[in-house]
């Protein structure tokens, strides 16, 4: 199957660039309603489910395969091959920030430029390294998602989408949460919340955007500030918007950012 069909590549818009949206954990690409849309006038956007997510060939996922973001990476590097796509504007949120980041290092010329949504190379702290969580706490979190994917989902997804005086949004991502396979959710957690790509950043060798939010209870601000200097020439904004969905709360803001990057 091509990674078009099994990533359920959806394209729009139209001009001389490609924009690429990759969306984060427990999301699909619907999460970029508010933004990709802003783009369609000047680029030719692409969005795409992870396998697991939304539209994608849930069949599709291969345990051994996605053990790790590596086959993430391969995924997205497919799809930029089957869409012959160069020089590409790259937006990832959350932990596709950082599969972005590897797929850019593992493909040269396919990305021309990154922007990263609330991007962290390591969720756990290290030494003097902030990663935002204890060891106990990622494996508190885990457990807890493996034993009661729906209450996981009841009572993480509004404390990481954050803006409590806007539940709605709580709610929406509580039920895209809600939706992933209980397995599948629970291997992808694992492997975002353990994965370690800090020696990565120093070899990223395109221009990359960091959108750092306010009360980000997944990517502390420390995390945006690291991901910032260990990326060569990188442009760190920090953005108004609080939680770590400002795709979702506060489009505009994103969508400011981007224009002024691209």
């Amino acid at each position: 199957m091509s990674a078009v069909v099994r990533n359920n590549v959806r394209i729009r818009g139209s001009g001389p660039k490609t924009m690429v949206f990759a969306h984060g954990y427990g999301c699909d690409q619907n999460m970029w309603r508010y933004v990709a849309p802003a783009f369609e006038a000047q680029f030719r956007t692409v969005l795409f489910d992870q396998v697991g997510a939304g539209g994608s060939d849930r069949a599709a996922y291969d345990p051994a395969k996605y053990a790790s973001l590596s086959g993430y990476v391969d995924d997205l590097i497919q799809i930029g091959e089957q869409l012959g796509l160069r020089d590409t504007v790259f937006v990832g949120h959350s932990v596709s920030a950082m599969i972005g980041v590897l797929a850019s290092i593992a493909a040269p010329g396919l990305f021309g430029q990154l922007v990263l949504v609330g991007p962290s190379p390591r969720y756990v702290d290290d030494g003097d390294y902030v990663g935002g969580f204890s060891s106990p706490q990622v494996d508190e979190l885990l457990d807890f998602l493996g034993s009661n994917h729906m209450g996981w989902s009841n009572t993480m997804a509004p404390a990481i989408m954050g803006n409590p005086d806007r539940p709605e949004l709580g709610e929406e991502l509580t039920d895209s949460f809600c939706r992933m396979d209980p397995g599948i959710a629970r291997d992808f957690a694992r492997v975002t919340f353990t994965s370690d790509n800090r020696a990565d950043l120093a070899l990223v060798s395109v221009p990359t955007l960091i959108l750092q939010c306010s009360d980000d209870v997944i990517a502390p601000t420390p995390v945006g500030e690291y991901v910032h200097r260990h990326v060569k020439g990188s442009t760190l904004v920090h953005l108004r918007a609080s939680g770590h969905c400002p795709n979702l709360s506060a489009p505009s803001e994103v969508i400011a950012a981007i224009r002024g990057f691209v």
